[in-house]
């Protein structure tokens, strides 16, 4: 389940209460998850822990009173591996079967292009009804998975089937479904990650406010995909383990220079996430710079460029994206680099975009290739950007 996106789509019925568990039980293997809700639903969980257990926002309704924002149904259609609709309720499986949309749950289910998973929850005389069992008959010949109810007890007091299935049986069932898909990627991507520290003295250094989550986020997302990964990072508190992981430490642009070179010509594509620091100085001194009298000049010597050497000793198959961040005129440096350094793609980054810091968990990126705009992503996740970036180069041969 690491990394897996779990659109979970919840419906007014009694079993609503389980899905509490089932959120934070997929939370702890590590899937992305994120929830809508029909308005019958908040009566009987309230989206506030729905939305603290996954992590997210939760949208109940196409417009969100609250912030004057909209609920795009089809952003969500398309972010989700999967759309697990748990409890689904007699009147939503009727209106799935027979193509009706009055609410974003419904709107965001006829527009996915992914797997949709039901789980239906209903008292026991309703789940035999003929018209569910041709609503359901429908249903599975229109692709959608269905995980059987279970018998036990109801609330209506009756026992009998109809009962939603448990929260780790739906797990399990994901589990196994996701077991049996073949990950799209196949290949290896060099990615570079994090800050450059080039030292002045044995105690400081000249460097940025870097994180390395953006290259982290990135390395996740095309783990997730099935790549091999090289990740080459610079000083960061950041983690990642997978099999198809090798992570190479660095400090020095020097030494992320060496490590590109040593992996490159191995990779199907790199895209150079690292804050690498412009400049070093000239000598290091061997001790620590004291306070004197007179000012201290640090001369200082311009760094390798990291991503033009790739760019320019690739072989025509490999693709190139470098990321840009800017202070000012930012749209004209970034097509500028794109161009200098014969990118396919450039990723630039503003420091004007409220929200998208250094350090943080979000980001809002504009993707330039060499015939323009590609796409302006709103700010959101910084692993929903790196699956949207991922998207995007896989389509370059397209």
């Amino acid at each position: 389940m690491y990394g897996k996106r779990i659109l979970l789509g919840i419906t007014g019925g009694i079993a609503a209460y389980k899905i509490a568990y089932l959120i934070r039980s997929l939370k702890k293997q590590e899937a992305e998850v994120k929830c809508i809700m029909t308005p019958a639903s908040s009566a009987f969980i309230s989206p506030l822990v729905v939305s603290t257990l996954s992590e997210n926002e939760v949208s109940v309704e196409f417009w969100n009173k609250e912030t004057g924002s909209w609920n795009n149904h089809v952003a969500y259609a398309e972010w989700a591996d999967v759309f697990l609709i748990a409890p689904a309720t007699m009147n939503t499986v009727g209106k799935m079967a027979n193509g009706l949309c009055d609410n974003l749950l419904l709107a965001t289910y006829f527009s996915m292009k992914g797997k949709t998973i039901i789980a239906p929850a209903m008292d026991l005389d309703m789940y035999k009804h003929p018209s569910f069992l041709r609503n359901m008959d429908t249903l599975t010949k229109d692709g959608v998975s269905i995980i059987p109810a279970e018998n036990g007890a109801l609330a209506s007091g009756l026992e009998g089937e109809g009962r939603m299935a448990e929260p780790e049986h739906i797990q399990s069932y994901l589990t196994e479904y996701f077991k049996n898909i073949v990950p799209k990627g196949a290949g290896k991507i060099c990615i570079t990650a994090g800050p450059t520290q080039e030292a002045i003295d044995p105690v400081r250094y000249i460097s940025n406010h870097s994180s390395g989550k953006m290259g982290f986020a990135i390395a996740k997302a095309a783990l997730i995909r099935g790549y091999e990964v090289e990740l080459i990072c610079g000083p960061t508190h950041e983690e990642l383990a997978h099999p198809k992981l090798n992570r190479t430490n660095i400090n020095t642009a020097e030494e992320l220079l060496k490590a590109v070179q040593n992996c490159w010509q191995e990779c199907d594509f790199g895209i150079f996430s690292a804050a690498v620091a412009d400049f070093r100085p000239v000598n290091m001194s061997s001790t620590k710079l004291k306070k004197g009298s007179a000012e201290e000049v640090i001369g200082l010597v311009q760094n390798p460029d990291i991503l033009k050497w790739a760019s320019f000793h690739r072989d025509n198959n490999q693709k190139v994206v470098g990321f840009a961040l800017e202070t000012n005129n930012e749209q004209e440096n970034a097509l500028l680099k794109l161009e200098r350094k014969n990118l396919d793609l450039v990723v630039l980054n503003s420091t004007q975009d409220e929200g998208a810091t250094f350090g943080g968990e979000k980001n809002k990126v504009t993707i330039f290739d060499k015939k323009g705009l590609v796409c302006d992503l709103k700010l959101q996740t910084k692993f929903d950007v790196a699956v949207n970036l991922i998207d995007i180069i896989e389509k370059l041969d397209a």
